[in-house]
């Protein structure tokens, strides 16, 4: 039954003076407070439903006359019957009944009066309702979102909605990072620091025989196997000058420097290799064309100095040579420690202190700008010492792994200059963005399921979520029906 405003404002009244009623007898039944909001919001959101049916019905049954004008300019006649469809909003669902333009029916409806002046959205589902939706999901599973919902709105999304809806959603945040706004001059570093490393996430095995899950699918991912999400990250920070025995302190001690510095508006993504319209596109330079375009959106004129803090994995520097070989390349010093620590299990007994003191020796000689000192020494061990040969190869690793990275290695100039030598940012990127999220227990992904979450997961923690839910439904709105309004004024996290 279609209800007019007047009676769903009647039905509105009604249900207020039942509140009021239920706040009475709450009173004098001497409920807990618990209890009487739990009471209050079931009845608020039936109220919220007859008032929101009471505005829809305000707008009438979008019959414009016997034709109307499409988006594209075109005219089509007005369709004989009205058509329905649902909406479902934070209070429930409720059925849109209203005229429709067209050739004819069965085919392609092109113009709907009552939609565009409602800004009804492509979907069944409220803008509000994905929004709150999909604020659970970048946290945790798509079953559990749903659950969230339920428990607190008393609505059923099925977990398969959830998921489609976040796939959705993810196609506006690829095109929402050339609409962030620069952040303002005053709150920026005075260096630039791109960073980047990699994070395997667990795919789903397909069923046998069964075709491509989808047109992203890379050709060369295994089955149920790990494929890699590269991440990275841009943010800017002021320089930090220190020691080497600052630097070894701050390290042993295991906590922050008191003065160091925070990262200025720090932006992570991730990417994945694909396949778009028959072409491999890799992730790795995927994300590092990103970077560059954040880099020169927040350096247009290249007057900081760049900082390129990466691992010793050989195809990221590759990649920086493609991209980034004009910004000053950093080896990461937390990755070089790791391998000081193999090469002191090789002559001490594992996590001793003698082990250590053999770490803590060699680590000074690099912040001190020594590596070729450090890359003799341990030649010199591996000949005056009989080593088993599993020792033998992992010195021959270390040592390797120093001589391939030596031209980024020079720490003394680095910390002279205020420059950080450390990519913790990148690791705290590849934990949250992608295994707290794509890693929890059970969890398999498809290619394009991965990427949405980590678009989305990566707006989320960016800070930007409500300006991009906002151009999201700019977006969208200007493609049904045409609507520009004025651009918002999206601000950014810190």
């Amino acid at each position: 039954m279609i209800m007019t405003q007047e009676q769903a404002f009647l039905k509105a009244q009604q249900q207020l003076q039942t509140l009021i009623d239920f706040v009475g007898r709450a009173s004098a039944e001497q409920l807990r407070l618990d209890q009487v909001e739990r009471g209050l919001l079931s009845h608020l959101l039936d109220l919220g439903l007859s008032l929101l049916t009471a505005f829809v019905a305000a707008a009438g049954d979008g019959n414009g006359g016997d034709t109307a004008t499409a988006p594209d300019g075109s005219r089509h006649k007005r369709l004989p019957e009205p058509h329905t469809r649902p909406y479902r909003s934070i209070f429930g669902e409720l059925t849109l009944t209203r005229y429709v333009y067209g050739t004819r029916e069965g085919q392609k409806i092109a113009c709907v009066p009552l939609d565009a002046r409602l800004g009804v959205p492509a979907g069944e589902s409220s803008y509000v309702l994905e929004d709150w939706l999909q604020r659970f999901a970048v946290k945790g599973a798509f079953a559990e979102a749903a659950q969230s919902l339920h428990a607190l709105l008393g609505l059923k999304p099925s977990v398969r909605s959830v998921e489609d809806m976040n796939r959705t959603l993810a196609e506006f945040a690829a095109t929402f990072i050339d609409h962030r706004p620069t952040p303002p001059v005053a709150e920026e570093g005075e260096l630039v620091v791109l960073t980047a490393d990699g994070k395997g996430v667990v795919m789903r095995r397909p069923p046998v025989a069964a075709p491509r899950q989808s047109p992203y699918q890379d050709p060369k991912a295994k089955a149920g196997k790990k494929q890699m999400a590269c991440v990275g990250a841009c943010y800017t920070i002021d320089r930090f000058v220190r020691t080497p025995d600052q630097v070894i302190d701050e390290l042993q001690r295991k906590q922050r420097a008191k003065d160091r510095p925070s990262p200025c508006h720090k932006h992570v993504w991730a990417e994945m290799t694909c396949v778009l319209e028959g072409e491999t596109c890799n992730g790795r330079v995927t994300l590092f064309d990103h970077l560059a375009e954040e880099w020169a959106r927040r350096d247009p004129a290249q007057r900081k100095t760049a900082i390129c803090l990466f691992d010793g994995e050989r195809a990221l520097w590759d990649a920086w040579e493609l991209f980034f070989d004009q910004t000053i390349g950093i080896l990461d010093i937390f990755h070089v420690l790791e391998y000081l620590w193999d090469a002191a299990a090789c002559f001490q007994p594992p996590q001793s202190q003698a082990a250590a003191d053999f770490v803590t020796e060699r680590l000074r000689m690099l912040l001190e700008g020594k590596v070729g000192y450090v890359i003799g020494g341990l030649r010199q061990m591996r000949t005056k010492h009989r080593l088993p040969a599993a020792k033998r190869k992992t010195l021959a690793a270390v040592i390797g792994y120093f001589e391939n990275n030596r031209a980024h290695m020079r720490y003394d100039e680095y910390l002279a200059a205020g420059y950080p030598i450390g990519s913790g940012v990148a690791e705290g990127a590849c934990r949250h963005l992608v295994k707290d999220r794509l890693e929890q227990t059970g969890m398999r992904w498809v290619l394009e399921g991965a990427q949405a979450m980590l678009y989305l997961r990566a707006t989320y923690l960016n800070g930007d979520w409500e300006a991009f839910i906002e151009y999201r439904i700019r977006a969208e709105q200007e493609r049904l029906y045409g609507v520009r309004d004025h651009e918002p004024e999206f601000t950014l996290a810190g």
